[in-house]
């Protein structure tokens, strides 16, 4: 009887440590995929408002909003580089 008991303490700590290891994994997982999915996101949001701003660079008569925009287009240009 004593070598049935320490395979069921075995067995619960197998049991255990997989248990641990997938909590661990699964907060692993729910940290880095926040992360790329932000970026993503603002990434994404970047590239929108490049093309909108390229537009309106190319059918802008005025010289101040041209430099606006050339401002801008630079601001964004950045920060895609800092991603």
């Amino acid at each position: 009887m004593g070598d049935a008991g320490e395979g069921l303490i075995d067995a619960e700590s197998r049991f255990q440590e997989r248990l641990a290891e997938r909590e661990q994994e699964r907060h692993h997982r729910l940290a880095v995929v926040p992360v790329d999915a932000e970026r993503k996101r603002r990434s994404d949001s970047l590239q929108l408002a490049r093309t909108e701003l390229k537009r309106q660079a190319s059918v802008t008569q005025h010289v101040l909003r041209k430099e606006q925009i050339k401002k801008a287009l630079q601001d964004i240009e950045s920060e895609l580089g800092k991603l």
